[in-house]
């Protein structure tokens, strides 16, 4: 397993680190700083864990797997003549596929990178500092180690489980998990976070409001896990009972307006419960910086006019779902031939939209951002993993359980939060349709929809199965109001089959370890 322990040793000899002179974004060279000289006091703990919020930790997933994995995989966008796109986007997916290799060696970089904070801090941790301290420390490094593999489990369900990397070297050869454990492991992890993380933070940091957000997230999908039809009620009552606790004992509330979510003056905003921090300017290296204007339609509307390499297509059946009262959730999702934006390029004028392409992410130049060292490689937006909005829609799920529908109150209060905060009508009932929809379109380009459908894969797989196959998987054209779907792409959509729901083990990581070739094995 070559490839994955080259990573994940990293952090066994240096921990990502960088000064609090400034700001939470600056950050050193790894090797300033090294574990044998560090963790003295509580403010070194704070160093270290922030270390894990971007940057090279999150980079090689962000900017390779992220949107590729959850908006093209699932039916949302694609950009034809990138080859291993295009093989996501129509089934055709091989072992050597770059994209999911990105995912694999990023998130065990991730991991490796959470494993070495973790176990500097129970081994090296200066006794001065309060086991309050340390074991909120732990906490945040334990709420996105549990991040990383929850990733990793719904992508390729059985994974290796790593938490000590310093064992690695007299055993590399590893064998995959069961996936139950693996989620078993991230619901410890998260646990912990809950337990131990504060009410409230510094801005940008998680909560003990984050982690029950994420364990809730967790649980619905555990619920589901070898279900036929139904879902285990105790992981839906868990799942309800951290959702709810956000819910209502959290006094978070949404942002007013959808549109700012996406807009880097609206970072870490009071809807944010986890959002990747990343630091921009010249000196940010590849794939240490926000790497999401790459996807922007246009170099005009880019810092120094430049990076606009590869726009996202958007689907016809994406743009189906959006109702026409939808316009404000829709704007700020994708752009439709003739929509102008007037804070993309102010300072010349705004930016009419040319194509049907992703919008959110793509926020502007340096001027409109106020950020003059802002580039196409380091985009200022913190953009959200985890959103108050999700638990709302994980809470209303929860509540609907294994019942064909609901009008259960509190499952409408906070399913209508959304809706209404989107323009759109409330409801009176919903069904696990309505919540599927409803959290496509919600978190549209957020890298979510693969993984819902994988969720709904474990317990309703001809569901799932049905969403994929019906999907109207081509692009389209938008003139006058009218929106025309393109012929399909020249290589044929694959049926999709339950087996599509997890991704094959990357062609490199078997060759260097046949061991992730066997079965999987307990870890408990």
């Amino acid at each position: 397993m070559k490839h994955l322990n080259k990573i994940i040793l990293i952090a066994v000899v240096a921990v990502c680190c960088f000064s609090c002179k400034k700001s939470f974004l600056d950050r050193p060279s790894q090797s300033q700083i090294s574990s044998d000289n560090f963790y003295k006091t509580t403010s070194d703990l704070r160093l270290a864990t922030a270390s894990l919020y971007g940057g090279a930790p999150w980079g090689i997933w962000h900017h390779e797997a992220f949107l590729p994995l959850g908006d093209i995989l699932s039916g949302n966008g694609n950009r034809q003549w990138i080859a291993d796109w295009t093989q996501l986007y129509t089934r055709t997916i091989t072992a050597g596929n770059s994209v999911m290799q990105g995912g694999w060696k990023g998130l065990y970089n991730l991991v490796g990178q959470c494993n070495g904070v973790i176990n500097s801090i129970e081994q090296k941790a200066d006794k001065s500092i309060s086991d309050a301290d340390k074991n909120a420390a732990l906490g945040e490094a334990k709420f996105i180690r549990g991040m990383a593999y929850y990733y990793l489990a719904s992508l390729w369900g059985a994974v290796p489980i790593i938490e000590d990397n310093s064992k690695l070297i007299k055993d590399p050869l590893l064998k995959r998990n069961i996936v139950s454990d693996v989620y078993k492991f991230v619901t410890l992890d998260l646990n912990f976070a809950a337990q131990h993380l504060p009410l409230t933070n510094e801005k940008g940091r998680v909560t003990t409001w984050s982690a029950q957000g994420m364990l809730a997230k967790v649980y619905l999908t555990m619920a589901g896990l070898g279900g036929s039809g139904t879902r285990n009620q105790t992981y839906l009552d868990s799942a309800k009972y951290f959702a709810g606790n956000v819910c209502n004992e959290s006094g978070l509330n949404l942002l007013p307006n959808y549109y700012n979510l996406f807009q880097s003056q609206f970072n870490d905003n009071q809807e944010s419960l986890f959002a990747l921090q990343w630091a921009t300017g010249p000196s940010i290296g590849w794939e240490e910086g926000n790497l999401l204007l790459t996807y922007s339609p246009s170099s005009d509307i880019n810092p120094q006019k430049n990076g606009a390499w590869t726009s996202l297509d958007v689907t016809y059946d994406l743009y189906l779902n959006y109702e026409e009262k939808d316009s404000v959730r829709r704007k700020a999702t994708i752009m439709l031939n003739g929509d102008f934006y007037p804070e993309l390029n102010a300072a010349g004028g705004g930016y009419k939209a040319t194509g049907q392409v992703m919008k959110k992410h793509i926020i502007g130049n340096e001027k409109d951002n106020n950020s003059p060292s802002m580039t196409f490689t380091a985009s200022v937006e913190h953009d959200a993993l985890l959103r108050l909005a999700d638990v709302y829609l994980i809470y209303a799920e929860a509540i609907l359980g294994n019942n064909a529908s609901t009008s259960d109150a509190e499952a409408l209060k906070y399913f209508n939060k959304v809706r209404t905060r989107a323009g759109v009508d409330p409801v009176s009932s919903i069904n696990m349709d309505d919540i599927i929809k409803e959290r496509r379109i919600e978190f549209a380009f957020e890298g979510q929809y693969w993984l819902d459908l994988v969720r709904l894969s474990y317990w309703n797989p001809t569901k799932a199965v049905n969403i994929l196959n019906n999907q109207q998987r081509v692009t389209f054209k938008y003139e006058n109001g009218v929106a025309t779907p393109d012929p399909p792409i020249g290589t044929a959509v694959l049926p999709a089959t339950v087996s599509s729901f997890t991704l094959q083990l990357p062609a490199s990581e078997l060759a260097a370890d046949p061991n992730l070739a066997e079965p999987p094995v307990p870890y408990y």
